[in-house]
């Protein structure tokens, strides 16, 4: 019973009410099959606070996807809405909408182009934009905005503490903090951010990735309940995995006896032809335990073995353990640079949930209106300027500078490509007095950046795997300016339109004001 309940709530009605009002409202005016285009963005990056992220990595693309190909009305998403009332009583919902929407209410004619997964994506860059008609486009927005928002600020979450962290392993443990089964789509953006495993078997096994992971404390206090002690239950585990004992130190006391206890298992393992793999640390002072350990770990002669450190770990704590290292491991006489090497970091909480900024500020907004196979710019005029969308049917470029870093997003009309073009004139989307020219020898390319997903409901693009989204995110992280990756007060990507589209904007603010927009 409760997985067919959850087969409902997670189907097709997996949308805001409003959407389905709206709905009646364009059939009864015939405007249910008029082809519309809507642009989904996000107006800024993730704030965490004490600091704020510089780019986003796009993620959750594929699981919409595969939402949409499952996603219809049924008859009995058709029965319950035929027994929606409004206040007087009366039914909301015609039998003549119903019928439409029950023969209708799919998502095949929806044409998607987006961003593909693992992308550095900006604000007020569509990462996905919607062509199709009026009812099934308005209908999709609920979900669309709920499986990539999520998706998006996991996978920056993630991405940001892969680059502190220098690359060194990074694994994912969130699932027990996770917001429900919504921990399996945290883990998935995680992988594509910079996470290299994940705790979580189920995502794992569907992922094709082998779920990592060791042992709790409870395994330890066992041992000590049934008096036999922190060793004995070190040695227990190293009995049934000695090729992969990692151990947990922190139970009792760290130095004293969590660290003693795991080299005397070590020196075991290695005369029974086996190396160990580590210990982790889940407390305490982080930077002068992996100092400490390192150097009782040398001095017993196992260099190699990894230092794996958890414990409400997000980029800002591991950027301050990295400073404390580099500051205080040379007076221990412990080299810096290779402790740092060695260790790895297990994060959860602060991932999964996105600790600091626990949602996205993705929109989605109707741009454009086909009308005569025209499409006709659209626009909502906001008091705050930058809240006012960027009208009509658009491209997505990523200018590159002579250095090869990324310098610029643009936006431009359809029908223009920047890449004819001698020079680019970039203009703010919202401030007039803030404008940029490139000159074509101060560019080295300029890339189309949304790619055909969906045509009329068919899948149109070869969905890439997770390793292939890691190498392009690595890539596009690794071409954009020191600055923007900074990770406290990073500089601001520019993001512009095309002189024609801030024209057309402008226009069309014009025409609905009566007054000049500047």
């Amino acid at each position: 019973m409760i997985q067919a309940e959850q087969r409902i709530a997670e189907g097709i009605l997996f949308t805001d009410f409003y959407q389905l009002t709206m709905a009646q409202l364009y059939y009864r005016y015939g405007l249910h099959e008029k082809y519309v285009q809507f642009d989904h963005f996000f107006r800024d990056y993730p704030d965490y606070g004490a600091h704020k992220a510089g780019y986003c990595i796009s993620a959750g693309l594929e699981w919409l996807l595969d939402w949409m190909r499952e996603a219809h009305f049924t008859t009995d998403d058709i029965e319950y809405l035929r027994g929606q009332t409004g206040r007087s009583g009366q039914r909301l919902f015609g039998d003549d909408f119903l019928a439409w929407l029950r023969a209708n209410g799919d998502f095949n004619g929806i044409t998607m182009h987006a961003i593909p997964e693992g992308r550095v994506v900006h604000p007020n860059v569509p990462l996905t934009v919607i062509q199709g008609p009026m009812v099934m486009a308005q209908v999709l927005e609920t979900a669309l905005l709920n499986i990539i928002n999520y998706q998006t600020l996991i996978a920056t979450k993630a991405a940001r503490m892969r680059q502190i962290g220098r690359g060194q392993l990074l694994l994912e443990f969130g699932v027990r903090r996770g917001q429900s089964t919504g921990a399996n789509a945290g883990a998935r953006a995680a992988l594509i951010g910079g996470a290299d495993y994940t705790s979580n078997v189920g995502i794992s096994r569907v992922l094709g990735f082998p779920p990592k992971g060791t042992h709790a404390h409870s395994m330890v206090q066992v041992f000590m309940a049934l008096g036999m002690g922190e060793l004995e239950a070190f040695r227990a585990y190293a009995d049934v995995y000695p090729s992969d004992t990692l151990l947990l130190v922190d139970t009792i006391d760290t130095l004293e006896s969590g660290i003693p206890n795991a080299i005397t298992v070590f020196e075991e393992l290695r005369r029974k032809g086996y190396e160990p793999v580590g210990i982790r640390l889940d407390s305490g002072d982080l930077a002068y335990l992996s100092i400490q350990a390192a150097k009782m770990l040398d001095e017993a002669g196992f260099p190699n073995t990894t230092i794996v450190l958890s414990n409400n770990l997000d980029e800002l704590v591991i950027w301050q353990i990295l400073t404390q290292i580099r500051e205080e491991a040379p007076r221990w006489g412990v080299d810096p640079d290779r402790l740092i090497g060695r260790l790895a970091y297990g994060v959860g909480t602060r991932l999964i949930t996105s600790w600091g900024e626990p949602a996205l500020g993705g929109v989605y907004k109707l741009v454009a209106v086909c009308d005569n196979d025209q499409w006709i710019p659209a626009i909502k005029i906001s008091e705050s300027a930058d809240k006012t969308p960027n009208p009509g049917h658009k491209r997505v470029w990523r200018v590159y500078d002579r250095r090869g870093r990324a310098t610029a997003d643009l936006l431009s009309t359809d029908s223009e490509d920047p890449r004819q073009q001698e020079q680019l004139v970039l203009r703010h989307p919202s401030d007039h007095t803030k404008c940029r020219t490139l000159r074509r020898d101060e560019i080295s390319d300029i890339e189309p950046l949304l790619v055909e997903v969906l045509r009329e409901g068919k899948l149109a693009y070869d969905l890439p795997s997770i390793e292939e989204m890691r190498a392009r995110r690595e890539e596009d992280v690794a071409r954009l300016d020191p600055g923007v990756t900074r990770l406290i007060n990073p500089h601001i990507y520019h993001v512009s339109l095309t002189e024609k589209l801030w024209q057309i904007k402008q226009d069309l603010i014009r025409s609905f004001l009566g007054a000049d927009p500047a």
